[in-house]
């Protein structure tokens, strides 16, 4: 299937706001995980999991986030409390991906 002129620019404001979500949940969970020594029984590879699990998370509440704004195109008080849930939505989502990804090693 062929992508139009007016499609590429809605993919490539997703990708962006994919990529930031990501990119703040990971340097969020980076600096509770990389100062921790850590406990020998949580394993030698337990940073992994929540360096995987909360940018996930943020990149999806970086594609709600998306979303949620452009369901607004009227200016005004509308957009500002859409954006307000969206934020609140997303710091939702980074909690809870925090704590998937820190269940059983931090957040014990």
């Amino acid at each position: 299937m062929k992508t139009t002129s007016v499609m590429k620019p809605i993919h490539r404001a997703l990708g962006t706001s994919i990529l930031v979500g990501a990119a703040l949940a990971l340097l969020f969970i980076a600096a509770f995980v990389f100062p921790v020594e850590g406990n020998p029984a949580w394993g030698k590879l337990w940073k992994i999991r929540p360096l995987i699990i909360v940018p996930l998370a943020g990149a999806a509440g970086g594609a709600i986030f998306y979303f949620l704004r452009h369901l607004v195109y009227q200016g005004g008080w509308k957009k500002i409390v859409v954006t307000i849930v969206g934020i609140l939505v997303y710091i939702f989502g980074l909690w809870v991906g925090t704590v998937l990804g820190l269940d059983g090693t931090l957040w014990n």
